[in-house]
């Protein structure tokens, strides 16, 4: 029991000095940091709120989600009433969750430093709990491609860079490094259907093609200039919408010109001393009525729906939403 705390702060150090690093190398990237505010017209409500550390979510696709507790080892359901409800327990801090189906996928072992992850799958009809993948480094975030294959991205550094990792659930095939962008972080899928977007610990925003995955592509730099990118997702008009953990914060960013705002800051866990990371985790686009909205968790254990101004179409990228 007394591993833990150590395990805690020696991640914390790590964490900081890869900032350090990521804002030198970001400040040097050429591509363009936001500017200012775009928060006038944003309406944000609370749907829950005190359940942990909150990471990462996903749709139910009835007006609920999935949410993953880091800190606290469960994978969770909210529903459509903002009822909340554990579902599995006892994990080694989860993150990326993603529903396909029936199932419900999720990583276990997110962190710089953390003991070696896992890849699980929880049937939702039965509860049944499936390990698919072990000794992964670090795995954080999470997505489901068009063709039914998963990728997840990797930050530890327990063993040597594995970027972003791909895995085939109807065969089991598993490629350890599919795209080499080190200590990756947020996943989202591109309008165009034919890639992706990441974020890594050198601040910067990347497009992943995905029939040449090795050769990514710098679309935006930092954030802001002290930032933290975590997960994120794109709507088919272009824009991305990014988490961020040092500013508690959300971004909405433009691919084709590497500009972007601020729409919120502050989604930071209480304390009377800041221990990064603990702001904004995950942004996610579901229905909202006859329309979209952002949803997104925090390190302060609140789930938000920020509901857009008008002319803000937030159509995901993604057409199966």
């Amino acid at each position: 029991m007394a591993r833990r705390p150590r395990s805690r702060r020696l991640s914390t150090t790590l964490l900081t000095a890869a900032i350090t690093a990521g804002i030198i190398s970001g400040a040097t990237a050429g591509a363009e940091p936001p500017a200012g505010s775009c928060a006038e017209g944003w309406d944000v409500t609370t749907i829950v709120s005190g359940v942990g550390n909150l990471e990462n979510l996903d749709t139910d696709g009835a007006g609920g989600f999935y949410v993953t507790g880091i800190v606290d080892g469960y994978l969770a359901h909210i529903d459509a009433a903002g009822r909340f409800e554990k579902l599995v327990t006892g994990l080694d801090h989860p993150a990326g969750v993603r529903v396909v189906g029936r199932s419900v996928y999720f990583v276990t072992g997110d962190g710089v430093a953390e003991a070696p992850g896992t890849l699980r799958r929880y049937d939702i009809d039965t509860g049944a709990l499936t390990i698919l993948l072990t000794e992964l480094n670090g795995p954080n975030g999470l997505l489901e491609l068009p063709d039914g294959d998963l990728v997840f991205a990797t930050i530890g550094i327990t063993g040597p860079p594995t970027g972003i990792s791909r895995y085939r659930p109807s065969t089991g095939e598993y490629t350890k490094t599919w795209s080499n962008v080190p200590w990756s972080n947020g996943l989202a899928l591109a309008p165009d259907g034919k890639s992706i977007y990441t974020d890594n610990m050198t601040l910067r925003v990347f497009r992943v093609p995905l029939d040449d995955p090795d050769n990514p592509t710098v679309v935006a730099g930092a954030p802001d200039l002290v930032a933290l990118p975590d997960d994120m997702e794109a709507t088919r008009a272009g824009q991305l919408f990014v988490a961020d953990h040092i500013q508690g914060a959300v971004y909405q960013l433009d691919p084709a010109t590497g500009t972007g705002c601020t729409i919120i800051t502050g989604l930071i866990k209480p304390g009377p001393l800041r221990n990064p990371p603990d702001g904004a985790t995950s942004v996610r686009i579901a229905r909202d009525g006859d329309g979209w909205a952002l949803f997104v968790t925090s390190m302060d254990g609140t789930l938000r729906r920020m509901r857009p101004p008008a002319g803000i179409d937030l159509t995901p990228a993604d057409s199966r939403r």
